[in-house]
């Protein structure tokens, strides 16, 4: 069969940096760092004190109290990118067939906030059972893909996916196939996570995955840097409308990119570490590729995973070396999370937004932080310290790799009709 042209026609994003794509962008190209001093509670006892929360939020300004209360975080986070990115895209839904139209989310805790405040009530009592009646439909993953086709009536493929910091990348990599293989003619996809909590923090903490930098919060999340020691846990949304190319044409839709390729894999190899040598990384860029019929030359940037780790950014770059060999020293490379922390389950998606952008833009946002370089690292790699950098930007790939091993990549390229 002949696979259906698939491309971005929408964009929403709620993160660290801004409210919306366009804060979202400028701040990504002037290098703005979005850590500083947890607010959400108090985390004076805690190891880390900081982290990358959404600023200046209040659902009230979106939903009525009573709807508010229905929904944890992470899916009022999902419902205002959706809205967003629809307005962006120009959809209109009755002129539309709905039954084509569907949701693939993407989340890799869901409502963390809902069953941590709901475990704590029932703590506090004398041990009788009373809980919220939203407690389950709140916490569970899959709800904000719910709540998103319940809103706007779409009757197509719908459910989320959970790979933790992989997950909604492989969201996007599944709206993508069904699209191709015409399934749906539109999918609103991404992924939101709100975790900035007690229990994120303290759990993350507990596994020695976060930066302890607390006297300087918004230069923690250093990924490449020698002294790099964890990263800098972030909350926030993406949201992108992919689109089957025809359908996209008739409707007099404008479009970012084109999504050209996904590809997957797992590392077989421990709860928490990537494998050493990089396998499960060289696999899922391999794999990306091959699918989206391109050569590594063929690549202008990625959009690494660089989560600031001490072990887990060498072996993204040994696998970034292996798999491009010369061409790895043509290419820019950067990290960022670096600027809005790491977003768990919905990094994928407002990287994948910084990854079209760059593409449309022809503009590399930069890996921030960089103080002193680690000799595990080439120099001749461009990984685009401190500045954003202008070039033509022809095809990108965005890494994201999960607790568990698992490793999701998608491949965009510029849009040429």
């Amino acid at each position: 069969m002949v696979l259906k042209r698939v491309v971005i026609t929408g964009l929403g994003a709620l993160t660290p940096l801004g409210n919306n794509v366009n804060d979202y962008w400028t701040g990504l190209i002037n290098g703005v760092s979005g850590a500083a001093a947890i607010t959400r509670f108090d985390a004076t006892k805690f190891k880390t004190r900081f982290a990358c929360e959404v600023k200046g939020f209040d659902p009230l300004q979106h939903f009525d109290r009573k709807e508010s209360r229905k929904m944890d975080p992470f899916a009022h986070y999902a419902m205002v990118v959706v809205e967003e990115a629809m307005k962006d895209s120009g959809i209109d839904t009755s002129k539309i067939d709905v039954d084509r139209a569907g949701v693939i989310w993407g989340s890799g805790i869901g409502g963390l906030q809902t069953f941590q405040d709901e475990c704590f009530e029932y703590a506090k009592g004398d041990g009788t059972p009373r809980f919220n009646p939203f407690f389950i439909p709140k916490m569970i993953a899959d709800i904000a893909s719910g709540h998103i086709s319940i809103k706007y009536g779409l009757r197509g493929p719908n459910f989320t996916t959970v790979s933790a910091c992989a997950s909604s990348t492989n969201a996007l990599i599944d709206a993508f196939n069904y699209i191709r293989l015409n399934k749906a003619d539109i999918i609103v996809s991404g992924g939101s996570e709100a975790a900035i909590n007690e229990a994120g923090v303290g759990g993350f903490n507990a596994l020695q995955a976060l930066s302890t930098r607390n006297d300087s919060p918004s230069t923690a999340s250093r990924p490449f840097d020698l002294d790099r020691d964890g990263f800098v846990l972030g909350e926030g949304a993406g949201c992108l409308i992919l689109e089957e190319y025809e359908h996209a044409i008739r409707r007099g839709a404008k479009i970012y990119a084109e999504v050209v390729g996904g590809g997957m894999s797992a590392d077989a190899y421990h709860m928490t570490a990537p494998h050493p040598e990089g396998i499960g990384a060289f696999n899922v860029i391999k794999n990306a590729l091959s699918d989206a019929e391109m050569q590594p030359e063929d690549i202008d940037y990625i959009n690494v995973h660089g989560t600031s780790t001490p072990i887990g950014d060498p072996q993204e770059i040994k696998a970034i070396e292996k798999s491009f060999g010369e061409h790895a020293y043509k290419l820019n490379i950067s990290s960022t999370k670096s600027m809005t922390g790491h977003l768990l389950g919905a990094a994928g998606a407002i990287e994948a937004i910084a990854t079209t952008l760059a593409v449309k833009n022809d503009i590399i946002p930069p890996t921030i932080n960089h103080f002193t370089n680690d000799p595990v690292f080439d120099t001749r790699l461009n990984l685009t310290f401190l500045k954003a950098q202008h070039r033509v930007v022809n095809a990108a790939i965005s890494n994201t790799f999960g607790f568990g091993g698992h490793n999701a990549s998608i491949v965009l390229k510029k849009f040429v009709q």
